[in-house]
């Protein structure tokens, strides 16, 4: 049987939250610092001297002898430099173990090695971590012992943000200034913040860890560069929400305890569509603390695999024919009194406050479609994307019926009257419960969908940090309720104001909604008649960051600077770039080391049994002919296109980084990549599965 355990009891320990502050804090060193957690005021250095002590010595309670500044640079995962506790010896040859509050505020990382797109070069190396005292700090035990990991911000000498975290705060701040707005002119004066709240799902898939050391395409890119589809992929439905196999339970179990010990509400663990697919989901959180939390569930995912002598492969679409990972930002926004601005109420058609979020919101997603694409895109969610298993590449909003029909109603005749409500379902078994039907039902096709009390953004990546999703959705809504409130402070009339203002909002922002099918054709022709954006890769969508409407909307919310815009677009389009050219450069060196010399040794096979057939007897050989002519030609066929691989390769290795090198590979690279594919995965099927020198995807993702 298994180790017993009360989640309540371990739930947390290894954090330094809120219980354990109010624990060994003194008064006045616990009500100072949440004065700066809530209001934002600046901590001074005495207070920061007397945390700093208590969380050391809670820290080496936990077995710490370490302590980090952990932050996420824009390399996609996190960072961290490790100091010990331990002070220059006396003359004794003793230590102490100590730690400053200046340790605590303020850490010195290198600058210059990090991703910064122009804005540090080489020789201007000092950047600073800045503690974000609304992220708990936590131990984390791992093979290095016990680690002090303490949440920071990282910023450039000259203060530009070089991460994810500095514009997640301060899109927050700017969406909570403009919510409070809105909230004071319909007499809310007991509200004091507004927070975005997030719920990512996360999904990923789970191999053999000895399969997966024997794949390079998976080790080197973290997908399969060639593969050809088993027998059984995902048509029969029977592993989404399928039992759980013990091997895989035994892994969750531990993924939950480790999870809960640092405080992350893991909440729902299930089978995702694909063969070897899975998916974790949290309860809600703080924005900044569900981003930190994301990064924690990824690397635990990981590592907890590695125990289980598995492996957690966290790219978009690890392989090609079943789905793909993606991660669903489910947002909403909040008081600190517990208000969600996103609950519409048992009548919507009344709630004049939601009813005028909603229609900000439906301005904001319209008016800023493009940086809301740009922010989920991702090399390998271009795989994904639009390819009938995720959302399409154009962003839309789904309401439901109960919310579309009051729209429609505002649209024609100014005002809504009624609200669709829920009916019973009735079951037709006696023994069943009837049930009573939300006024709604779900649309899994749409990428941004009213679900109860939030909007659920599908496209995020599963690899992805959920940063610039919400750094996006914060800042494009805190600009709708700008313009929202800068209109009603300046009414003579806020009544007539308030309903022509909603009324307007609707009617110019309708084409955004759409409840139909998301995958199909006929919608692709209806949004280009609707005029909306469709941005099918990545590289199309990066230049959304630096258009003037852009650089305008976040420079008004000090959210980027146009520097820091500019930054990362140049960022993102090498990152592009020097993902496709390890692609590509793995499957060169898989295809001519490799696959190709198994391929000839099967041919040279083939080709001695035929020789001693035809001296044995007169026999047909027809078919083992055919099968070498066959084999034969595809071996050519990778051949001239592993020659293309390469040349196309090496041209755009020579390119300046930039956005025409980007375009390049998306557009030359990648074509050369699948031509390449293509034979090979032919050859799969018809070479003996003794001499393939890999396992194939039926070995990876049913032999778990």
């Amino acid at each position: 049987m298994s180790e017993k355990f009360n989640v309540s009891e371990i739930f947390g320990e290894y954090v330094f939250n809120d219980t354990a502050m109010k624990e060994r804090l003194p008064k006045k060193a616990y009500q100072k610092l949440h004065q700066v957690m809530e209001e934002g005021t600046e901590l001074d250095l005495a207070t920061a001297d007397i945390i700093a002590h208590e969380m050391k010595e809670w820290a080496i309670e936990q077995g710490a002898t370490h302590y980090t500044h952990w932050f996420q640079p824009l390399t996609g995962v996190t960072a961290e430099k490790h100091d010990s506790f331990i002070t220059a010896p006396d003359n004794q040859g003793q230590v102490l173990m100590s730690f400053s509050g200046k340790e605590l505020i303020k850490g010195e990382p290198d600058a210059s090695s990090f991703p910064s797109g122009g804005l540090r070069a080489t020789c201007e190396a000092r950047g600073y971590t800045a503690w974000d005292c609304t992220s708990y700090a936590f131990v984390r035990h791992d093979a290095a012992g016990a680690t002090l990991c303490i949440p920071t911000a990282f910023c450039s000498y000259t203060g530009e943000a070089l991460d994810q975290k500095t514009p997640l705060l301060r899109s927050m701040q700017a969406i909570n200034e403009q919510a409070l707005r809105l909230l004071r002119l319909f007499g809310n004066t007991t509200s004091k913040k507004v927070t975005p709240s997030v719920g990512p799902e996360q999904e990923y898939f789970l191999v053999d860890k000895e399969k997966y050391l024997k794949r390079k395409d998976l080790i080197y890119t973290g997908r399969t560069l060639f593969g050809s589809m088993p027998a059984k992929g995902q048509e029969m439905d029977d592993h989404y929400f399928g039992a759980i196999r013990p091997r895989i339970a035994a892994f969750m179990k531990d993924v939950n305890e480790e999870l809960w010990k640092l405080g992350v509400p893991a909440k729902t663990q299930h089978n995702e569509v694909a063969p070897a697919q899975h998916e974790l989901a949290p309860i809600y959180e703080t924005c900044n603390l569900a981003v930190d939390h994301n990064h924690m569930v990824m690397e635990i995912l990981k590592k907890t695999a590695n125990k289980h002598g598995l492996e957690c492969l966290l790219h978009e679409k690890p392989f090609a024919g079943v789905n793909g990972s993606g991660k669903h930002n489910n947002w909403s926004i909040t008081t600190d009194d517990g208000i969600n601005l996103l609950d519409p109420g048992d009548t919507p058609h009344e709630n004049l406050q939601f009813l005028l979020v909603l229609t900000c919101i439906l301005k904001a997603v319209d008016r800023h479609a493009d940086l809301l694409r740009e922010s989920a895109s991702d090399v390998g969610n271009d795989h994904r994307l639009g390819a009938n298993e995720a959302p399409p590449a154009i962003i839309s909003i789904f309401l439901g019926n109960q919310l579309d029909d009051v729209i429609n109603q505002l649209t024609s005749t100014g005002t809504a009257t009624h609200s669709l409500e829920g009916e019973v379902l009735h079951t037709g078994v006696d023994t069943l419960p009837d049930l009573l039907k939300d006024a709604t039902d779900r649309n899994r096709t749409s990428p941004f969908a009213f679900t109860g009390n939030k909007f659920e953004f599908r496209m995020v990546g599963s690899q992805d940090s959920i940063s610039q999703p919400n750094v996006v959705l914060n800042t494009i809504v805190a600009e709708a309720f700008q313009e929202a409130c800068d209109e009603l402070e300046a009414a003579d009339n806020f009544e007539s104001c308030l309903h022509n203002l909603i009324k307007r909002q609707a009617t110019e922002h309708q084409r955004i909604i759409f409840n139909g099918d998301g995958y199909s054709e006929a919608w692709i022709k209806e949004a280009e008649r609707r005029g909306l954006p469709n941005i099918p890769s990545m590289v199309d969508a990066i230049g959304s960051l630096t258009t003037p409407k852009a650089i305008d909307l976040f420079g008004k919310f000090n959210v980027f600077t146009e520097p820091e815009l500019r930054s990362r677009a140049e960022v993102l389009y090498e990152n592009y770039a020097k993902s496709i050219n390890i692609e590509a450069r793995a499957m060169i060196n898989i295809a001519s080391k490799t696959l190709i010399p198994s391929v000839i040794k099967y041919i040279t096979s083939l080709a001695e049994s035929i020789n001693a057939v035809k001296a044995a007897c007169d026999c047909d050989i027809s078919v083992q002919t055919e099968l070498l002519t066959e084999c034969s030609a595809l071996l050519s066929e990778a051949k001239v296109a592993l020659s293309k691989l390469e040349e196309a390769t090496d041209k755009g290795l020579a390119m300046e980084e930039g956005k025409a090198q980007a375009e390049y590979y998306r557009d030359t690279v990648k074509a050369a990549m699948a031509d390449l594919r293509a034979p090979i995965d032919k050859l799969e099927i018809i070479v003996d599965k003794k001499m393939w020198p890999f396992p194939s995807y039926g070995d990876l993702i049913y032999e778990v």
